[in-house]
Order: C-alpha cells, then structure tokens, then sequence
C-alpha cells in the first residue's frame, strides 16, 4: 500500500508529479472504475468518466486540502463526473437522467463486460428504480463496503441521512425483486 500523505506531497511537487500520478493511477483505477460502472452502467461509459475523473484529480490535485482521505476525494470527483455524464447524455437523447440509465441496464444483456447472471442484472435493474442519492448510498454500503463516515465525506451528507437512505433504498429494492 502506498503511503497517502507522501504520494499527495510528490503530487504537488512539479519534479515528482507524472510519476506520482502513474502510480496513482495505478493504485486506484480498478476500485474507481466499478464505483462508475455502477452508476453509468455500461463499459465504455464507464472508461470514459474514470479517464475524465483522472484528468480532474491531476489538474486540481493542487487544491486538495488534505481533510479527508485522497481517495475519498477522488471518489466524490468520479461520483460527480458520473452524474454529470448521465445528465449530459440524457439531455442529448432528451430523456430523463433515470430513462437514460433505463435503457443503459437493458444495454447489459449485450455488452460483451457485463459477466453477471439473471439475478444480477435483475438487482442492477431494482438499483435503477431508486433516486440517484440511494443509489449512490446503496451502491457504496453494498458492494464497496464503505462506512458511514467516509461516505459522509464523499457525499457530504449526514451520516444519520444516509443510513436512512440506505434502508429507504434496500426495503426498495426488495420490494422490486419480490414483485417483478
């Protein structure tokens, strides 16, 4: 594991940045690239935000502060770009954010990545259903395995909101695959 407060420094120092970059990269594209992937849904979309996510992180990594965690920071700069990406996406085919992501799920069954079964393309499915913020929320707890607090610092939401998201998002989801 590569020590945070050192590669943040050799990031800001111009003779070490490219280098401390790579190795950034290195470290956090695959953790970066599923968190994407499961909000813009499809492989292409998803390399495309993380390389967007990764020009944003070298461009602004000079105005990081330092108050939470590097890569919480990276994750709320790709959760943005995420969401930035449906929006614009969807406003081009003159859809709504959720009818766009719509049609990205019934995109799966055909796109050569997507290496999940019935039921999961069922539970992506139910995840589409929910408002972008459970979502996000639902997605981060369950398959990232990340704490209130640091999605509180990702989000910048209350932890007490979210935890309240989360069970609002789970009770749905159930909901949805008991139904349909």
């Amino acid at each position: 594991m590569i020590d945070e407060l050192e590669l943040i420094q050799s990031l800001k120092t111009e003779a070490s940045k490219e280098k401390a970059f790579r190795l950034l990269v290195s470290a956090y594209k695959e953790r970066l690239y599923w968190h994407i992937r499961k909000i813009v849904v499809t492989h292409d979309d998803a390399d495309d935000v993380l390389q967007n996510t990764f020009v944003k992180v070298f461009q602004n990594i000079q105005n990081f502060k330092g108050e939470s965690k590097l890569f919480s920071w990276m994750y709320r700069i790709a959760t943005n770009e995420s969401i930035t990406h449906l929006k614009r996406n969807a406003k081009h085919l003159h859809l709504s954010s959720e009818e766009y992501q719509s049609q990205q799920i019934n995109k799966l069954e055909s796109d050569v990545y997507f290496e999940g079964d019935a039921i999961q393309l069922k539970l992506q499915k139910a995840i589409t259903k929910l408002p972008h913020k459970q979502q996000l929320v639902f997605n981060m707890k369950y398959f990232d395995d990340i704490g209130y607090r640091e999605m509180s610092e990702i989000l910048e939401t209350s932890e007490g909101a979210l935890k309240t998201s989360f069970h609002l998002a789970k009770s749905k989801i159930e909901k949805y695959l008991i139904n349909d």
